[in-house]
């Protein structure tokens, strides 16, 4: 049976505010760990005496898991409810940054990393739908999607800044995911506690609900969009700190703060998003957009690290309304009842790409000798989502499926 939007929407107004805060406060949390990784990873070479390739799998591992839970586990959002899967994903999260107090090796802190990707892919996709479920259009749907991806910006922030205060003072960095960890227990205390929408459970819904969407043109055509922006973006917070080690001029403080400054810029972004996308179409803001973050890969590769010390960290401002507002547009395209699975599939593409993505430029970097190498890649990512979103904006290939589906 499926369910219209009047059904997912008894809950009153005031519930829904609490539980769009609530989902704002969840991808804080994830990203304190997941957008650290590039202050992380210096550390971890000099820890472990690893390669640019080895060390890449710090990132690439959750990134693994999350779009394998997500492709696969998606679809559990439609079929059990949300609430369930956020409170299961939340629990295994918490459970594996706390275990990191227990470990001192590589492979174990690798392991542990394949669990938060697990949990973190399973919450997510929860959340996604759930945001659906409380906005009743697609305009809406995208401002609330940037209002929270808002807050996974300010969580990106301030995970490297704990980073490197915690380096600063001679400290461990894991103490990074008890913070997180500890932070999440609370969370889960206050979704188990929370009312969330009315939903009515999907149960013809499969594992492979996910994967059959990647027959649908608007599903794939919106998740290989992501794809590529994800791979531009995680190239900045992956490489960019290692990148910046053979700056040798005189802003150096420019240099050391970097990462912090990319997310700062990237999250003021996505709070005025809501205000943009009430005054430019979509479409147009997306294609400008991509075409300045080309231009800051592009710049960066032409003046070498002296230019990409400041190019880098402004595409931060052009990647602010990218994401939420791709993902908003391609779960937007689906009914209510099919949103897990939507949410999923494209979770999984950005897992793939933000996992293949540094793993190519460490493999690129390691075979010529320099990180910069890796970023000529990334510069062709970024070329291919400008053009990508250029057609879009032209051709509107969406705009009719989006009219549809948002007034059912």
């Amino acid at each position: 049976m499926q369910t219209n939007a009047s059904s997912v929407n008894e809950t009153n107004p005031s519930q829904h505010n609490l539980v769009k805060w609530m989902t704002c406060l969840m991808f804080f949390v994830f990203a304190m760990t997941t957008d650290a990784v590039g202050v992380i990873i210096p550390k971890v070479v000099e820890q472990f005496q690893l390669s640019l390739t080895e060390a890449a799998a710090f990132h690439y591992v959750p990134m693994v898991f999350i779009g394998l839970s997500g492709l696969f586990l998606g679809r559990l959002a439609d079929q059990v409810g949300r609430k369930k899967v956020i409170l299961a994903g939340l629990a295994l999260y918490t459970l594996a940054c706390v275990a990191f107090a227990f470990g001192r090796n590589f492979p174990f802190y690798l392991a542990l990393l394949g669990v938060c990707g697990l949990s973190i892919g399973l919450f997510k996709t929860g959340a996604l739908a759930l945001i659906g479920d409380v906005s009743r259009s697609s305009d809406e749907h995208t401002r609330l999607m940037n209002r929270v991806e808002g807050f996974f910006g300010l969580g990106a922030i301030v995970g490297p800044a704990v980073v490197a205060v915690l380096l600063a003072q001679q400290l461990d960095w894991t103490l990074l995911y008890l913070l997180a960890g500890s932070i999440c227990a609370l969370l889960l205390l206050m979704a188990w506690r929370l009312d969330y929408p009315a939903y009515q459970a999907q149960q013809h819904n499969s594992i492979f609900e996910s994967l059959r969407l990647v027959k649908d043109r608007y599903a794939l055509g919106f998740s290989l969009a992501i794809a590529f922006y994800v791979a531009s973006e995680v190239a900045i917070f992956v490489w960019l700190p290692t990148l910046l080690q053979s700056y040798q001029g005189e802003w150096t403080f420019v240099a050391a703060n970097a990462i912090t400054i990319f997310f700062v810029l990237r999250t003021v972004g996505r709070f005025l998003a809501e205000w943009l996308l009430q005054l430019c179409q979509w479409t147009l803001l997306l294609a400008l957009f991509s075409v300045a973050i080309f231009l800051c890969f592009a710049l960066s590769m032409w003046g070498g690290v002296d230019l990409a010390l400041w190019s880098m960290p402004l595409a931060g401002l052009f990647m602010s309304m990218m994401y939420p507002t791709l993902n908003s547009k391609g779960i937007s395209c689906f009914a209510r009842h099919q949103h897990g699975a939507a949410a999923g599939l494209i979770l999984a593409f950005t897992a793939l790409a933000a996992a293949l993505g540094p793993l190519l430029m460490g493999l690129v970097g390691d075979w010529f000798g320099d990180v910069q190498y890796g970023f000529y890649l990334a510069t062709g990512f970024a070329l291919v989502l400008a053009a990508g979103l250029c057609w879009n904006h032209l051709a509107q290939p969406a705009a009719a499926r989006l009219a549809s589906v948002s007034h059912e």
